[in-house]
């Protein structure tokens, strides 16, 4: 067996929900989101057919899934029952049937609301073979109990954030006048493969132009004196990611830039000094917010300064987990052992950190230094 955490991490994890379960008087709940998958089973699997974990009130959980996925389940869960079905078989059915054999399709039988795997039809679908179940929306509850990373999943963040300090290094070797995004995304991706990273995507590495590049596509055009490369690593381990962010100017730097640089290291330095347990989001969102409109670095700040890293599988259709962001209406509370994604960007230059919110104020994951670089 090959997974990634201890059975006691998973039995702690499957604890908590059934709390939660309990508050709503739950006999059943149906886990079917990638994220909240791996979080409850350990399992990464995408989603070509429906599959779903249900988590009864009392006894073992059940995953089901199609036949053809029952090898790699079985390394990588702690999970002992499963229902495999052949790829003819109609996923929600078993589901239906699954739930039916445990005797709840008299019962509450909760399910994610939210869940993107989840759409009306299939909800149509289930209900239609449970007709006399009571659906309860448990949406909201998964992403909670995530919110906060345990010891283990902080030391494989760590591990992740240690490749993409790397990464940044590969990529400005790789960097300069006449060369590519692409060929530093190449030694990105060769130093993530050499150093354990999942092979997944290794980045956004673009050009750096005025306030709206962060998600800009890779080019293959020769870089020039004066352009900027703007890189943002996602190193992932088992689905965890951490991530950075920093610029290379090609050439030298000109004084403009290099006080924006400055200030917006400044600015983002003040407000990682208010993160820690009991700060509300939205003041520190402010922090970085308006000092960023005041000094007219920006015309505008229409994004957000900053949001939730754990564990979100590649095959999820997210690629950022956006359960808690940082925004002038964002007002949850920061508790320790929270991670996050922090940036601030502007005229083409970004620079992000990989943030974890300890028990007395923060500490940055990633260590590459935080400047803007000249290659």
């Amino acid at each position: 067996m090959t997974m990634l955490f201890p059975i006691d991490e998973y039995e702690a994890r499957v604890r908590r929900v059934r709390e939660r379960m309990a508050a709503r008087e739950l006999d059943v709940l149906i886990i079917d989101q990638s994220e909240f998958l791996a979080y409850v089973t350990g399992f990464l699997i995408s989603e070509n057919m429906y599959r779903a974990c249900v988590l009864p009130r009392d006894g073992e959980p059940i995953m089901i899934l199609r036949a053809v996925d029952l090898g790699p389940f079985t390394e990588s869960s702690w999970l002992s029952r499963s229902v495999a079905f052949a790829d003819w078989e109609a996923p929600i059915r078993v589901l239906a049937d699954t739930i039916r054999s445990l005797g709840y399709a008299t019962g509450r039988v909760g399910l994610d609301e939210d869940s993107y795997c989840m759409p009306l039809s299939r909800f149509k679908q289930l209900s239609a073979q449970l007709p006399d179940a009571r659906f309860v929306d448990f949406s909201g509850v998964m992403a909670e109990l995530r919110a906060r990373k345990s010891t283990r999943e902080i030391a494989v963040l760590r591990r992740a954030a240690a490749i993409g300090d790397l990464g940044i290094d590969a990529a400005l070797k790789a960097s300069g006048e006449g060369r590519s995004a692409r060929g530093a995304a190449a030694a990105v991706y060769q130093v993530f493969m050499q150093e354990g990273a999942d092979a997944a995507r290794a980045g956004i590495i673009t050009a750096g132009v005025g306030n709206a590049f962060l998600h800009g596509g890779l080019t293959k055009q020769p870089l020039a004196k004066g352009d900027i490369l703007h890189m943002e690593l996602l190193p992932y381990i088992d689905g965890y990611s951490a991530r950075l962010m920093r610029s290379a100017v090609i050439g030298e730097i000109d004084p403009r830039r290099s006080h924006l640089a400055g200030r917006l290291i400044d600015i983002q330095d003040r407000q990682f000094e208010a993160i820690k347990p009991g700060a509300d989001a939205a003041e520190v969102d402010a922090l970085a917010r308006n000092a960023m409109l005041a000094d007219g670095l920006r015309p505008d700040y229409p994004n957000i300064t900053g949001y939730s890293l754990g564990c979100y599988p590649l095959h999820s259709p997210r690629t950022s987990d956006f359960s808690r962001i940082f925004l002038p209406t964002a007002h949850w509370t920061l508790e320790e052992g929270m991670v996050f994604h922090m940036y601030v960007s502007a005229d083409g230059i970004a620079i992000s950190e990989t943030v974890l919110v300890t028990e007395t104020g923060h500490e940055c994951l990633t260590r590459s230094p935080r400047q803007v670089f000249e290659v």
